[in-house]
Protein backbone atom coordinates (compact mmCIF):
# COMPACT_ATOMS: atom_id res chain seq x y z
CA UNK A 1 0.00 0.00 0.00
CA UNK A 2 1.35 3.38 -0.84
CA UNK A 3 2.50 5.91 1.64
CA UNK A 4 0.29 8.45 3.34
CA UNK A 5 2.24 11.04 5.23
CA UNK A 6 2.41 12.26 8.81
CA UNK A 7 4.43 15.08 10.29
CA UNK A 8 5.26 12.55 12.98
CA UNK A 9 6.43 9.59 10.92
CA UNK A 10 6.53 9.24 7.16
CA UNK A 11 3.01 10.72 7.00
CA UNK A 12 1.61 14.18 6.77
CA UNK A 13 -0.80 13.67 9.65
CA UNK A 14 -1.82 17.00 11.08
CA UNK A 15 -2.41 17.06 14.81
CA UNK A 16 -2.54 19.70 17.51
CA UNK A 17 -0.36 17.43 19.62
CA UNK A 18 3.38 17.94 19.59
CA UNK A 19 5.58 14.88 19.00
CA UNK A 20 7.20 15.69 22.34
CA UNK A 21 3.97 16.15 24.26
CA UNK A 22 4.01 14.94 27.87
CA UNK A 23 3.01 11.32 28.26
CA UNK A 24 3.48 10.53 24.57
CA UNK A 25 5.38 7.41 23.53
CA UNK A 26 6.25 6.16 20.06
CA UNK A 27 8.20 3.42 18.34
CA UNK A 28 9.17 2.45 14.80
CA UNK A 29 10.46 -0.94 13.76
CA UNK A 30 10.81 -3.12 10.65
CA UNK A 31 8.14 -5.79 10.75
CA UNK A 32 5.54 -7.14 8.29
CA UNK A 33 8.06 -6.39 5.56
CA UNK A 34 7.98 -2.64 6.11
CA UNK A 35 8.68 0.12 8.63
CA UNK A 36 5.82 0.21 11.13
CA UNK A 37 5.33 3.23 13.38
CA UNK A 38 3.02 3.55 16.37
CA UNK A 39 2.53 6.79 18.27
CA UNK A 40 0.47 6.63 21.46
CA UNK A 41 -0.48 10.24 22.01
CA UNK A 42 -2.47 9.91 25.22
CA UNK A 43 -2.90 7.06 27.68
CA UNK A 44 -0.05 4.94 26.32
CA UNK A 45 3.15 3.43 27.70
CA UNK A 46 6.23 1.61 26.49
CA UNK A 47 4.71 -1.60 27.86
CA UNK A 48 1.71 -1.18 25.56
CA UNK A 49 4.02 -0.43 22.65
CA UNK A 50 5.89 -3.64 23.35
CA UNK A 51 2.62 -5.60 23.36
CA UNK A 52 1.72 -4.06 20.01
CA UNK A 53 5.02 -4.92 18.36
CA UNK A 54 4.97 -8.40 19.84
CA UNK A 55 1.62 -8.93 18.14
CA UNK A 56 2.89 -7.55 14.83
CA UNK A 57 5.83 -9.94 14.95
CA UNK A 58 3.51 -12.84 15.74
CA UNK A 59 1.32 -12.00 12.74
CA UNK A 60 4.36 -11.84 10.47
CA UNK A 61 5.69 -15.14 11.81
CA UNK A 62 2.35 -16.78 11.00
CA UNK A 63 1.24 -15.08 7.79
CA UNK A 64 4.31 -14.09 5.78
CA UNK A 65 4.73 -15.77 2.41
CA UNK A 66 8.36 -14.67 2.33
CA UNK A 67 9.70 -16.39 5.45
CA UNK A 68 10.50 -20.02 6.10
CA UNK A 69 8.47 -21.73 8.80
CA UNK A 70 5.34 -19.57 8.74
CA UNK A 71 1.88 -21.09 8.51
CA UNK A 72 1.49 -19.68 4.99
CA UNK A 73 4.81 -21.25 4.04
CA UNK A 74 3.54 -24.60 5.36
CA UNK A 75 0.27 -24.30 3.41
CA UNK A 76 2.15 -23.48 0.21
CA UNK A 77 4.58 -26.38 0.61
CA UNK A 78 1.67 -28.77 1.20
CA UNK A 79 -0.25 -27.61 -1.90
CA UNK A 80 -1.84 -30.57 -3.66
CA UNK A 81 -0.76 -32.91 -0.88
CA UNK A 82 -2.52 -32.36 2.45
CA UNK A 83 -4.42 -29.79 4.56
CA UNK A 84 -2.48 -27.72 7.11
CA UNK A 85 -3.84 -26.75 10.53
CA UNK A 86 -3.42 -23.06 11.27
CA UNK A 87 -4.11 -20.61 14.07
CA UNK A 88 -7.46 -18.88 14.48
CA UNK A 89 -6.09 -15.58 13.19
CA UNK A 90 -4.47 -17.02 10.05
CA UNK A 91 -7.68 -18.92 9.30
CA UNK A 92 -9.70 -15.72 9.76
CA UNK A 93 -7.53 -13.68 7.39
CA UNK A 94 -7.65 -16.36 4.69
CA UNK A 95 -11.41 -16.60 5.19
CA UNK A 96 -11.72 -12.82 4.76
CA UNK A 97 -9.57 -12.99 1.64
CA UNK A 98 -12.07 -15.45 0.17
CA UNK A 99 -14.92 -13.09 1.03
CA UNK A 100 -13.24 -10.38 -1.04
CA UNK A 101 -12.46 -12.83 -3.82
CA UNK A 102 -16.16 -13.65 -4.10
CA UNK A 103 -17.11 -9.96 -3.79
CA UNK A 104 -14.81 -9.00 -6.68
CA UNK A 105 -15.27 -12.07 -8.86
CA UNK A 106 -11.66 -13.10 -8.32
CA UNK A 107 -10.05 -9.72 -8.96
CA UNK A 108 -8.84 -9.99 -5.38
CA UNK A 109 -7.35 -13.47 -5.02
CA UNK A 110 -4.96 -14.55 -2.27
CA UNK A 111 -3.84 -17.51 -4.41
CA UNK A 112 -1.89 -14.95 -6.49
CA UNK A 113 1.36 -16.21 -4.91
CA UNK A 114 2.78 -17.93 -8.02
CA UNK A 115 2.41 -14.70 -10.01
CA UNK A 116 3.92 -12.54 -7.25
CA UNK A 117 6.97 -14.82 -7.05
CA UNK A 118 7.31 -14.83 -10.84
CA UNK A 119 7.52 -11.04 -11.14
CA UNK A 120 9.43 -10.52 -7.84
CA UNK A 121 8.60 -6.81 -7.87
CA UNK A 122 10.14 -5.06 -4.88
CA UNK A 123 13.18 -7.35 -4.88
CA UNK A 124 16.53 -7.29 -6.66
CA UNK A 125 15.29 -10.14 -8.87
CA UNK A 126 12.38 -8.29 -10.47
CA UNK A 127 11.98 -9.00 -14.18
CA UNK A 128 9.39 -9.14 -16.96
CA UNK A 129 8.41 -12.81 -17.37
CA UNK A 130 7.68 -14.43 -20.69
CA UNK A 131 4.10 -14.84 -21.86
CA UNK A 132 4.44 -18.59 -21.45
CA UNK A 133 5.58 -18.24 -17.83
CA UNK A 134 2.66 -15.95 -17.06
CA UNK A 135 0.13 -18.32 -18.63
CA UNK A 136 1.50 -21.21 -16.57
CA UNK A 137 1.14 -19.21 -13.34
CA UNK A 138 -2.32 -17.90 -14.20
CA UNK A 139 -3.48 -21.49 -14.43
CA UNK A 140 -2.62 -21.89 -10.73
CA UNK A 141 -4.59 -18.86 -9.52
CA UNK A 142 -8.06 -19.87 -8.43
CA UNK A 143 -9.52 -18.91 -5.06
CA UNK A 144 -12.19 -21.60 -5.48
CA UNK A 145 -9.45 -24.19 -5.05
CA UNK A 146 -8.61 -22.91 -1.55
CA UNK A 147 -10.34 -25.38 0.76
CA UNK A 148 -11.12 -24.35 4.35
CA UNK A 149 -12.33 -26.59 7.16
CA UNK A 150 -14.00 -24.39 9.76
CA UNK A 151 -14.13 -27.14 12.40
CA UNK A 152 -10.55 -28.36 12.08
CA UNK A 153 -9.13 -24.92 11.15
CA UNK A 154 -7.24 -26.38 8.22
CA UNK A 155 -6.34 -24.91 4.84
CA UNK A 156 -5.74 -26.95 1.72
CA UNK A 157 -4.62 -25.76 -1.71
CA UNK A 158 -6.06 -28.33 -4.09
CA UNK A 159 -3.39 -28.11 -6.79
CA UNK A 160 0.35 -28.58 -6.47
CA UNK A 161 2.15 -25.37 -7.34
CA UNK A 162 -0.55 -23.12 -5.86
CA UNK A 163 0.53 -20.67 -3.19
CA UNK A 164 -1.05 -18.04 -0.96
CA UNK A 165 0.12 -14.47 -0.55
CA UNK A 166 -1.70 -12.34 2.06
CA UNK A 167 0.29 -9.19 1.32
CA UNK A 168 -2.82 -7.27 0.26
CA UNK A 169 -4.77 -7.95 3.46
CA UNK A 170 -2.54 -8.95 6.39
CA UNK A 171 -1.39 -5.42 7.30
CA UNK A 172 -5.02 -4.34 7.50
CA UNK A 173 -5.71 -7.18 9.90
CA UNK A 174 -2.64 -6.18 11.94
CA UNK A 175 -3.90 -2.61 12.23
CA UNK A 176 -7.26 -3.85 13.52
CA UNK A 177 -5.42 -5.99 16.08
CA UNK A 178 -3.56 -2.91 17.29
CA UNK A 179 -6.92 -1.23 17.86
CA UNK A 180 -7.96 -4.13 20.09
CA UNK A 181 -4.79 -3.83 22.14
CA UNK A 182 -5.16 -0.07 22.53
CA UNK A 183 -8.81 -0.40 23.52
CA UNK A 184 -8.01 -3.05 26.13
CA UNK A 185 -5.40 -0.73 27.67
CA UNK A 186 -7.66 2.35 27.44
CA UNK A 187 -5.37 4.32 25.17
CA UNK A 188 -7.15 7.59 24.38
CA UNK A 189 -5.50 8.72 21.15
CA UNK A 190 -2.97 7.22 18.75
CA UNK A 191 -1.56 7.26 15.23
CA UNK A 192 -0.54 4.00 13.54
CA UNK A 193 1.33 3.71 10.24
CA UNK A 194 2.00 0.18 9.01
CA UNK A 195 4.00 1.01 5.93
CA UNK A 196 1.28 3.27 4.54
CA UNK A 197 -1.75 1.63 6.14
CA UNK A 198 -2.70 4.56 8.32
CA UNK A 199 -5.02 4.44 11.29
CA UNK A 200 -5.97 7.26 13.66
CA UNK A 201 -7.51 6.16 16.94
CA UNK A 202 -9.52 7.92 19.61
CA UNK A 203 -9.91 11.65 19.90
CA UNK A 204 -7.46 14.51 20.21
CA UNK A 205 -7.56 16.56 23.40
CA UNK A 206 -8.79 19.68 21.66
CA UNK A 207 -11.61 17.77 19.93
CA UNK A 208 -10.49 18.80 16.45
CA UNK A 209 -10.68 16.26 13.63
CA UNK A 210 -7.77 14.13 12.53
CA UNK A 211 -6.30 15.20 9.18
CA UNK A 212 -4.40 12.80 6.92
CA UNK A 213 -2.64 13.90 3.76
CA UNK A 214 -2.95 11.68 0.68
CA UNK A 215 0.25 11.19 -1.30
CA UNK A 216 0.72 12.97 -4.60
CA UNK A 217 1.34 9.97 -6.89
CA UNK A 218 3.55 12.07 -9.16
CA UNK A 219 5.91 12.95 -6.31
CA UNK A 220 8.43 10.86 -4.40
CA UNK A 221 9.18 13.64 -1.91
CA UNK A 222 6.25 13.10 0.42
CA UNK A 223 4.09 15.80 -1.15
CA UNK A 224 0.35 15.43 -0.66
CA UNK A 225 -2.50 16.39 -2.97
CA UNK A 226 -5.29 16.68 -0.44
CA UNK A 227 -6.49 16.08 3.10
CA UNK A 228 -8.88 13.57 4.61
CA UNK A 229 -10.47 14.95 7.80
CA UNK A 230 -12.60 13.18 10.35
CA UNK A 231 -12.92 11.07 13.46
CA UNK A 232 -11.14 7.77 14.16
CA UNK A 233 -10.63 6.01 10.84
CA UNK A 234 -8.28 3.99 8.68
CA UNK A 235 -6.94 5.29 5.37
CA UNK A 236 -5.24 2.90 2.94
CA UNK A 237 -3.99 3.67 -0.56
CA UNK A 238 -2.86 1.43 -3.40
CA UNK A 239 -0.90 2.96 -6.25
CA UNK A 240 1.62 2.44 -8.99
CA UNK A 241 4.63 4.16 -7.46
CA UNK A 242 5.60 2.51 -4.20
CA UNK A 243 6.99 -0.77 -5.52
CA UNK A 244 7.97 -0.96 -9.16
CA UNK A 245 10.83 -1.48 -11.56
CA UNK A 246 11.55 -0.24 -15.07
CA UNK A 247 12.68 -2.24 -18.08
CA UNK A 248 13.21 -0.84 -21.58
CA UNK A 249 11.60 2.41 -20.52
CA UNK A 250 8.44 0.76 -19.19
CA UNK A 251 7.47 0.95 -15.51
CA UNK A 252 5.98 -2.20 -13.97
CA UNK A 253 4.21 -1.76 -10.62
CA UNK A 254 3.36 -4.41 -8.03
CA UNK A 255 -0.46 -4.53 -8.25
CA UNK A 256 -0.99 -7.53 -10.48
CA UNK A 257 -4.11 -8.21 -12.53
CA UNK A 258 -5.20 -11.79 -11.82
CA UNK A 259 -6.89 -12.02 -15.24
CA UNK A 260 -3.94 -10.93 -17.42
CA UNK A 261 -0.97 -11.76 -15.20
CA UNK A 262 0.50 -8.29 -15.78
CA UNK A 263 0.44 -5.16 -13.59
CA UNK A 264 -3.10 -3.76 -13.52
CA UNK A 265 -3.56 -1.12 -16.21
CA UNK A 266 -6.99 0.48 -15.99
CA UNK A 267 -5.94 4.12 -16.22
CA UNK A 268 -5.62 4.68 -12.46
CA UNK A 269 -2.50 5.74 -10.58
CA UNK A 270 -3.90 5.41 -7.06
CA UNK A 271 -6.98 4.56 -5.04
CA UNK A 272 -7.49 5.58 -1.42
CA UNK A 273 -10.03 3.84 0.79
CA UNK A 274 -11.39 5.42 3.99
CA UNK A 275 -13.14 3.07 6.42
CA UNK A 276 -13.41 1.99 10.04
CA UNK A 277 -12.15 -1.56 9.40
CA UNK A 278 -8.53 -1.66 8.26
CA UNK A 279 -8.70 -5.22 6.92
CA UNK A 280 -11.56 -4.13 4.66
CA UNK A 281 -9.76 -0.97 3.56
CA UNK A 282 -6.59 -2.93 2.81
CA UNK A 283 -8.28 -5.52 0.62
CA UNK A 284 -10.54 -2.98 -1.07
CA UNK A 285 -7.76 -0.57 -2.03
CA UNK A 286 -6.10 -3.32 -4.09
CA UNK A 287 -9.41 -4.65 -5.43
CA UNK A 288 -10.79 -1.29 -6.49
CA UNK A 289 -7.52 -0.27 -8.14
CA UNK A 290 -7.47 -3.49 -10.19
CA UNK A 291 -11.15 -3.11 -11.12
CA UNK A 292 -10.61 0.36 -12.56
CA UNK A 293 -12.61 3.55 -12.15
CA UNK A 294 -16.12 2.53 -13.27
CA UNK A 295 -16.28 -0.98 -11.82
CA UNK A 296 -14.35 0.13 -8.74
CA UNK A 297 -16.74 3.00 -8.13
CA UNK A 298 -19.68 0.64 -8.57
CA UNK A 299 -18.25 -1.65 -5.90
CA UNK A 300 -17.60 1.20 -3.46
CA UNK A 301 -21.13 2.54 -3.96
CA UNK A 302 -22.48 -0.86 -2.90
CA UNK A 303 -20.64 -0.62 0.44
CA UNK A 304 -22.30 2.10 2.58
CA UNK A 305 -19.47 2.43 5.12
CA UNK A 306 -16.71 2.86 2.53
CA UNK A 307 -15.40 6.09 0.98
CA UNK A 308 -12.91 6.23 -1.87
CA UNK A 309 -10.64 8.64 -3.75
CA UNK A 310 -9.65 7.66 -7.31
CA UNK A 311 -6.79 9.38 -9.16
CA UNK A 312 -6.37 8.66 -12.86
CA UNK A 313 -3.41 9.11 -15.20
CA UNK A 314 -4.78 12.45 -16.40
CA UNK A 315 -4.56 14.00 -12.89
CA UNK A 316 -8.33 13.83 -12.40
CA UNK A 317 -9.65 13.05 -8.91
CA UNK A 318 -12.94 11.19 -8.53
CA UNK A 319 -14.73 10.91 -5.19
CA UNK A 320 -17.26 8.27 -4.22
CA UNK A 321 -20.57 9.59 -2.80
CA UNK A 322 -20.07 11.17 0.62
CA UNK A 323 -16.30 11.56 0.28
CA UNK A 324 -16.59 15.23 -0.61
CA UNK A 325 -17.55 15.95 3.01
CA UNK A 326 -14.25 14.58 4.37
CA UNK A 327 -11.74 15.26 1.57
CA UNK A 328 -10.34 18.57 0.35
CA UNK A 329 -8.09 18.85 -2.71
CA UNK A 330 -5.12 21.16 -2.07
CA UNK A 331 -2.83 20.57 -5.06
CA UNK A 332 -3.52 22.68 -8.14
CA UNK A 333 -1.95 20.10 -10.44
CA UNK A 334 -5.05 17.97 -9.91
CA UNK A 335 -8.72 18.67 -10.59
CA UNK A 336 -11.90 17.20 -9.19
CA UNK A 337 -13.90 15.41 -11.85
CA UNK A 338 -17.60 14.71 -11.94
CA UNK A 339 -18.74 11.12 -11.52
CA UNK A 340 -21.27 10.73 -14.32
CA UNK A 341 -21.45 6.95 -14.56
Amino acid sequence: MIRLFSILSALFLFSACSPTAQGEVSRSDFVLGTVCSVRLIEGGSNTILQSIFNRLTQIEDRMSANKEGTQIDAINKAAGKNPVKVSEDTFYVIQKSLDFARLTGGVFDSSVGPLVKLWNIGTDNARVPSATEIEERLDLIDYEKIELDETKKTVFLQRQGMSLDLGAIAKGYAADEIVKIMASHRVKAAVVDLGGNVLVYGQKKDGSPWRIGVQDPASDRGDYLGLVSGKAMTVVTSGIYERFFSENGVRYHHILDTTTGYPADKGLVSVTIIATSSIDADALSTSVFALGLEKGMELVKSLPEIRAIFIDDKNSVYLSPGTESIFSLTNNNYQLAEVNF
